[in-house]
């Protein structure tokens, strides 16, 4: 495995970790009450429909790896947990799903300057391999920072 593939996986597994650090002494009713009544999306009602969504994301990136080297994998359907447990055993799975690929793959190339040979996601953006892990990881960063805040707005 590259050094920058060791880097990429070592910042992501910081930030899973820094969520479970965030989501670690909530109760299965903290999780489920709505703490953004205004939002149209309805994966970021909730602690728990965030968590959900970051789980089910994390697979999609990886999906998206490995199609782009010629493993034909479909994304897990997402799963909905009343227990934040069960959540942490998840986003650890879904971390090492991740993993594994560049175990399996070491000598993976993960930066593509052809645009023709970029993974084209769903939301209609290019990406190579260190780009989609980039991703992965701020797209933590921002949903822990999302339940930090409801976690605040829950206490108050």
């Amino acid at each position: 495995m590259t050094g920058s593939i060791k880097a990429l996986l070592e910042e992501y597994k910081k930030v899973i970790s820094e969520l479970i650090r965030v989501i670690t002494s909530l109760t299965g009713n903290q999780i489920s009450i709505v703490a953004d009544t205004e939002t149209k999306d309805i994966e970021c009602k909730s602690i728990q429909t965030v968590l959900t969504h970051t789980i089910s994301s994390g697979y999609s990136y990886s999906v998206y790896i490995e199609n782009s080297i010629g493993i034909n994998s479909t994304r897990p359907k997402a799963l909905t947990f009343d227990n934040v447990n069960k959540y942490i055993e998840q986003l650890n799975i879904m971390f090492e799903y991740c993993e594994n690929i560049f175990k399996k793959f070491p000598d993976m190339e993960i930066e593509q300057l052809d645009n023709s040979k970029k993974i084209n996601t769903k939301w209609g953006q290019q990406y190579d391999v260190e780009q989609l892990l980039e991703h992965a990881i701020v797209h933590v960063l921002r949903h822990r920072r999302q339940i930090e805040n409801f976690i605040k707005r829950l206490n108050n």
